[in-house]
């Protein structure tokens, strides 16, 4: 009988473990809410089977409160509040996303992106064609998520 208690406390150990894991991974994970350098607020979050990124605060000094430097004309007079940033990621694990679509409304172009959190920093690079070719922008983890009005 002690030898059937002493393994069912391993195992239960072992599942708490487990579970401690799992719950340090989510909070460590790229999903959640991330302050840009230009203090924006982005929403990183799944959708549908994809994770995409949605900025849901815009900065006091951002230059501007519309998408005024897309190349398609008509959509110029949008709000950038709102606005999906990024989409299309696919998860590689609670900390890593690529294959995705980066959108920069500071100079209107997309690009490849993937993203990576280590703790409380997001890395976000965007590249064209390969990886090397592009730049790598930091993120800092935010408790802000107020979603600015449209």
């Amino acid at each position: 009988m002690r030898v059937f208690g002493a393994a069912s406390l391993l195992l239960m150990c072992g599942f708490l473990q487990l579970s401690t894991n799992v719950v340090r991974a989510q909070q460590n994970g790229i999903l959640g809410y991330w302050k840009e350098p230009g203090g924006s607020v982005i929403h990183v979050a799944t959708c549908g089977k994809d994770v995409c990124a949605t900025l849901a605060a815009i900065s006091p000094t951002a230059p501007g409160r519309v998408d005024n430097n897309n190349p398609d004309a008509g959509l110029r007079t949008r709000s950038l509040c709102g606005l999906r940033l990024g989409e299309g990621f696919q998860m590689v694990n609670p900390t890593k996303a690529e294959d995705g679509k980066l959108y920069d409304p500071k100079s209107g172009r997309t690009y490849n992106g993937r993203m990576e959190s280590h703790g409380d920093v997001l890395s976000l690079r965007g590249y064209v064609g390969i990886s090397l070719l592009g730049r790598t922008e930091k993120w800092n983890r935010t408790s802000e998520t107020a979603v600015c009005k449209q």
